[in-house]
């Protein structure tokens, strides 16, 4: 079986999965309440797991890029040309995608004060119009992110169940064969 990954890395991606999904819950839970301290508390909540997710991202390319495991290995041309391709889009979207909330946040009026203390400066000036857009802009890239993070899923799942050839246990060290 194929050498895995670092565990700074593999580390990194399932924290930086459980900070997407929970920002995508708590974010899917804030639509239908009403203006509330608890709707309050869950909008920076969103906020700080967002800001996670791009405080940590300059240090898993740096990771990825330094990790000497052939990527490409074992893979069919078309597979790594797809996966280097969804590793890519993934990667912007981590950027993008908190991004376009700093920046709705911003124009709405409202600060990003990461974990309660460290004020972050606004993007935009406030503007209800733009906020809105942003909103919507916001929206639409988290369901492309999260389209993407089901195709990389899949085709994990895909590697380790119809291909049988380890590229699953290079992220999931358990399923790795011992020397």
């Amino acid at each position: 079986m194929k050498q895995g990954y670092r565990w700074p890395l593999v580390s990194l991606h399932w924290a930086t999965l459980l900070l997407i999904a929970a920002a995508f819950a708590i974010g899917s839970v804030l639509d239908d309440m009403a203006l509330s301290p608890l709707k309050l508390k869950l909008f920076s909540w969103h906020k700080w797991l967002g800001m996670l997710v791009l405080i940590l991202l300059p240090l898993r390319v740096a990771l990825r890029l330094s990790d000497r495991l052939d990527h490409a290995a074992g893979l069919l041309r078309w597979e790594a040309k797809a996966s280097a391709a969804v590793h890519g889009l993934l990667y912007l979207a981590m950027l993008v995608v908190p991004i376009l909330g700093w920046l709705a946040s911003s124009a709405s009026g409202f600060q990003v004060v990461l974990f309660g203390v460290l004020p972050l400066p606004d993007l935009v000036g406030k503007d209800k119009a733009l906020a809105e857009l942003l909103k919507d802009i916001h929206g639409d890239a988290v369901y492309g992110l999260l389209g993407l993070v089901a195709l990389h899923a899949a085709a994990a799942l895909y590697h380790q169940h119809i291909r049988h050839d380890g590229v699953l246990a290079r992220m999931v060290p358990r399923l790795r064969s011992t020397p």
